[in-house]
């Protein structure tokens, strides 16, 4: 567990010092975000409303849902994947929060009027944690249940939970990039510590 922490904490500083170096390319971001955000198409927005909207309540739901479950069927695995996941998702989220704060970096609507801002978006902009919740969750699924007809629709869900953050004006690409990294970053450090938590119980359950 230490050497998979070791392992995490290179990966993550990474990730914050490129952050700076996207953040500082902001032409380009701007310009990106313009495209998606002032030539939407504006019958969509609701939908992409409601898109962002289910980031938390998929990210919460299906973890306990699976849980919920796992202890009415005493199914151990739906348990301990409904923990898994759950811890996945905090994971995200801690670190999500801490480069908010961190990087402290303006809104697009804030620095840049012309944006037009369709949803509520109050903290620092970088990374988006609605996007880093998704992946999150995306990836933290995926590998606890590796059949397509899991992993297509939770990573087309992420993406479009993603890509609305950016068309509804809350977001710069950079932000949900970013975020899609952390969330799938922190879904596999869980499930690589997990392995190897089970792993030690496993040996420990044979030596005895």
């Amino acid at each position: 567990m230490i050497s998979s922490l070791h392992k995490a904490i290179p990966i993550l500083a990474s990730v914050l010092l490129l952050s700076h170096g996207v953040i500082y390319s902001q032409n380009l971001d701007i310009e990106i975000l313009r495209d998606i955000n002032l030539h939407r198409n504006h019958n969509l927005d609701n939908s992409f409303l409601a898109l962002t909207k289910s980031a938390v309540f998929v990210s919460s739901g299906v973890p306990i849902v699976l849980f919920g479950a796992g202890l009415l069927k005493r199914d151990s695995s739906a348990i301990r994947n409904g923990l898994l996941i759950g811890a996945t998702i905090l994971t995200a989220a801690s670190i999500s929060t801490l480069l908010k704060y961190s990087v402290d970096r303006p809104r697009p609507f804030v620095t840049y009027p012309d944006i037009q801002k369709c949803a509520e978006g109050g903290s620092p902009s970088f990374p988006s944690g609605h996007t880093s919740n998704a992946f999150a969750m995306a990836t933290a699924v995926s590998l606890a249940y590796p059949e397509w007809y899991i992993i297509a629709p939770a990573y087309l869900w992420a993406g479009t939970v993603g890509y609305s953050r950016m068309d509804l004006g809350l977001h710069y690409p950079s932000d949900v990039l970013f975020g899609a990294i952390l969330g799938a970053g922190s879904a596999y450090l869980c499930h690589v510590i997990n392995l190897k938590l089970q792993h030690n119980k496993s040996n420990k359950g044979f030596s005895k």
